[in-house]
């Protein structure tokens, strides 16, 4: 996790800084539709590599943006959905894709 003193200053670096690689965004994308298992989101991230999907949802989770649910089972079960901090990104993720909407619309 990134401490306070490592953040940038700019409040919108602070977000780029967190959620701003092309990954994290749509890893975030699909769980706001609810809770997801890691192979659901690796075939919904065309191009995702095993290893980029564990390292990112590894960052998200220590940021507390995601949260993982472990499952004693076999073979082990594993979640990850939106923590109560990832949920407060909703409306600027809506925005997001309301903005791409419209501007696909133009061409």
């Amino acid at each position: 996790m990134v401490t306070k003193e490592e953040l940038p200053a700019c409040p919108v670096a602070t977000t780029v800084h967190l959620i701003g690689n092309k990954w994290k965004l749509l890893i975030l994308r699909d769980l706001l539709a609810g809770t997801k298992r890691f192979g659901e989101l690796r075939k919904s991230i065309a191009g995702i590599s095993q290893k980029v999907l564990t390292d990112n949802l590894r960052a998200l989770e220590e940021d507390g943006i995601v949260g993982r649910k472990i499952y004693a089972e076999v073979p082990p079960r594993v979640e990850y959905s939106l923590s109560e901090l990832g949920e407060t990104l909703r409306p600027i993720i809506e925005v997001m894709e309301k903005w791409g909407t419209a501007y696909k619309a133009r061409f």
